[in-house]
């Protein structure tokens, strides 16, 4: 996928105010719309256009891309980092996918989400009023969070146009309670945080989709746990019970004998804790010892003399 540069497409600097990047989306767009333009590649030159003003038009989309896009030239290859957008308040969830199927890949990667919906109320003598809009991100919380819950300090920024038309970023932080057993895309709810209602009517609530952190030890599935296990050979050969330090606690794991490298082990119920627990799934790895001293290679010699093993043949047999 290639980098887009929707500020060299409109033709206006990255600290263009909202008002220069309107005006220059209208004169291109004079130029170019297929119903009026004599040029050869107006259809295709006119869907650009939209994309970059769908962008740089919406302070919070434009934020997000300025952080995203820092360092890259168009057409250079790119793959957005996961969870790129972490941190980042956002007021509905970006476009349909079938508005976003109108733009490119580039756009439909970055924004190609639901949009969430509107709430009105008539209320009483004619006074119009709405619910505040919710709000909605992505929060990256560590492993550990989901075995014994925790109240965590969340850092926001949320994107806002200033006094001379420029996209600036405020910060807010909240105190949120992480329940025990939250899993990866988990939704979390903090009511009356969202857009204030107009009238009497209710603020909207802020979405928090939970993300973990990348773990040193685990990988994450849903709610189970993917973790390389090292043995030593004659563990493997022999079969043994070992300790398996979790995010909190331990488990003892019976290797059976005969493992070899890349047989997997399920533990059941010994993932992320819930309702319905994950599991732990170990995957063998045989490490085998350095032969370093005149000892090792003594043994490894030993080995080679005394058993007759060829794990070529194993195959051909």
């Amino acid at each position: 996928m290639e980098f887009k540069d929707y500020y060299q497409i409109l033709g206006v600097r990255r600290d263009a105010t909202a008002e220069e990047i309107k005006k220059a989306f209208r004169k291109l767009a004079r130029k170019y719309h297929p119903d009026v333009s004599k040029e050869v590649n107006a259809e295709a030159r006119m869907q650009e256009l939209n994309e970059a003003n769908a962008v740089l038009s919406d302070p919070e989309k434009r934020a997000a891309y300025d952080q995203l896009g820092l360092g890259y030239q168009p057409g250079q290859e790119f793959q957005p980092p996961p969870d790129w957008d972490a941190g980042f308040e956002f007021s509905g969830q970006g476009f349909s996918p079938g508005e976003a199927g109108d733009f490119s890949d580039f756009f439909a990667e970055l924004f190609g989400r639901t949009r969430a919906a509107h709430r009105f109320n008539s209320g009483q003598h004619g006074h119009f009023q709405a619910r505040g809009e919710d709000h909605h991100a992505k929060v990256l919380l560590d492993l550990e969070d989901a075995f014994s819950g925790a109240t965590r300090q969340i850092s926001l920024r949320a994107p806002r146009i200033d006094a001379q038309g420029r996209v600036v970023l405020e910060n807010r932080t909240l105190n949120v309670k992480i329940p025990q057993g939250v899993h990866a895309g988990q939704v979390i709810r903090l009511a009356g945080q969202g857009a204030p209602g107009i009238g009497s009517a209710p603020a909207g609530d802020l979405m928090l989709e939970v993300r973990f952190r990348p773990h040193p030890r685990f990988r994450v599935q849903g709610r189970d746990l993917h973790l390389t296990l090292p043995v030593a050979p004659w563990e493997a050969a022999l079969g043994t019970v070992v300790t398996v330090d979790l995010p909190q606690g331990s488990v003892k794991v019976r290797i059976p004998e005969g493992a070899q490298s890349g047989r997997q082990l399920r533990v059941r119920g010994k993932g992320i804790p819930g309702a319905q627990a994950g599991d732990l799934l170990l995957d063998i790895q045989v490490v085998l010892p350095s032969a370093d001293t005149a000892r090792a290679r003594a043994l490894y010699e030993t080995m080679a003399r005394e058993l007759a093993f060829d794990p070529r043949q194993e195959g051909r047999d």
